[in-house]
């Protein structure tokens, strides 16, 4: 029997990638790898990437950088590029990093055992398409292993909003959802596997519209037939456009027991001027008032958040109208960022904000969402909360879940184990955690 091939896959940005770094990963178990945790171990090193955050691209090329000694001392190591940057850069890649032996989109990672093998045979290898056909499809099944209790799940991907400062229209293509049925069987494996929690993940999740039986179904239907599978007890999604949170979808926050009072809601701006600059094709009004239908559906909804500042042609007074929103709005967890322009995007061609300037207006926003995060971590003192148990704490006995708000929770009690929901008493609140009692 062969000895198995070493696979060391480091993943970047979203829960979109580390659900398609699984996938890899189980794609190239076909032709023998298996994962390990080690680089020095790797017959295979894939970098599985994220083009979001400023000099995505330089930060690959300085990590490929510091595998050229590992390449030097084991010739037969194969290097992979895979997610967005590999998209974006394409054969550009090779070319600044001849080193590099294969270069992979985030649709095409259904074919790494096809390029793997001629990587193999010493031919270079690069898929970027967008193809037509299923890539969910192609992959071999998931072997049935256990899992641990929690699991993302993607079941839409792309983007056809085209926000001015975004790339991913056009690293991860236009929307598309995939069938029900095969989300829905998906879904049933992990369960059966002993996944307790399920993440439905999309660039716009909310935007799903699967091919089902008898029709195209929506997010909220698509939650609803997921809550009637046995084992199954919590639900979450992410991540949402506002344009595309629907009346059913709002409901389902009330009515459906099994959907978290979670949800994550990007904004990027207080400002309509800046929203109309960015196209987001909503107002800040529009938005607050989602938020208002949507804790009239959940009252103890906690909200999250994401927010750019300094977006070219930002001033303060645009600026202040963030901050009153984020005042009215009130998270629970949110995250922000200085702009920075992605080459290819309508706004990397305008003038920016000062980079000091916005350094301070980051700095002002972030004291504000760290205070609301800090008032409602503390506010859950006393209160009853569901956690799910994920791993063990520190501390000899401990164990460490996540609340349905999502905070992380710890609990010292040695009868508990990973895998259970447990009813705590929330009785402290630390810097990062809250510490939770039985019931």
């Amino acid at each position: 029997m062969a000895k198995p091939k070493k696979l060391f896959i480091k993943t970047y940005g979203c829960q979109m990638n580390v659900y398609d770094s699984e996938r890899m990963a189980e794609a190239l178990g076909a032709s023998g790898y298996e994962t390990t945790a080690h680089v020095e171990d790797a017959d295979m090193i894939l970098l599985n990437t994220c083009h979001i955050r400023e000099k995505a691209a330089e930060k690959v090329y300085s990590e490929l950088g510091r595998f050229k000694p590992l390449k030097a001392a084991k010739p037969d190591l194969k290097i992979g590029v895979a997610g967005c940057v590999a998209q974006a850069e394409g054969e550009e890649i090779i070319r600044r990093q001849p080193m590099v032996d294969l270069v992979v989109g985030p649709q095409t990672y259904h074919r790494l055992p096809a390029m793997e093998a001629a990587v193999q045979q010493g031919h270079r290898a690069v898929d970027t398409d967008f193809p037509e056909d299923d890539k969910f499809e192609h992959l071999p099944k998931a072997p049935r292993a256990r899992r641990g209790p929690t699991a993302f799940l993607t079941v839409q991907e792309g983007c056809d909003k085209f926000c001015a400062f975004c790339v991913v229209p056009y690293t991860r293509g236009a929307e598309v959802s995939r069938p029900v049925a095969r989300i829905l069987a998906e879904a049933e494996d992990l369960v059966a596997r002993g996944v307790r929690e399920i993440t439905l993940l999309g660039q716009n999740v909310n935007a799903y519209h699967g091919a089902g039986s008898d029709g195209v179904w929506s997010l909220a239907r698509l939650i609803r037939e997921l809550a009637k599978i046995d084992g199954l007890a919590r639900i979450r999604f992410t991540t949402s456009h506002p344009n595309d949170m629907d009346d059913d979808l709002i409901a389902a926050h009330g009515d459906e027991p099994k959907l978290m009072p979670y949800l994550h809601l990007p904004v990027q701006s207080g400002s309509d001027r800046i929203l109309k600059a960015m196209n987001r094709k909503h107002t800040a009004e529009q938005y607050l008032r989602i938020i208002d239908r949507l804790r009239a559906a959940r009252p103890d909804l906690l909200l999250s958040g994401d927010f750019i500042v300094g977006f070219p042609g930002e001033s303060e007074t645009d600026f202040e109208d963030t901050l009153a929103l984020v005042r009215t709005v009130g998270y629970g967890q949110a995250y922000s960022f200085k702009y920075s322009a992605r080459p290819g995007t309508p706004a990397a061609e305008r003038a920016g904000v000062p980079d000091e300037v916005a350094s301070e207006r980051l700095h002002r926003l972030q004291a504000l969402l760290s205070e609301q995060q800090r008032a409602a971590q503390e506010a859950m003192v006393g209160r009853e909360v569901s956690v799910l148990l994920e791993k063990p704490g520190r501390m000899p006995g401990q164990m460490v879940g996540k609340s349905e708000y999502l905070h992380a929770v710890h609990v010292t009690d040695p009868t508990l184990g990973i895998g259970d929901l447990v009813r705590l008493k929330i009785v402290e609140s630390g810097p990062n955690s809250l510490a939770g009692r039985l019931v």
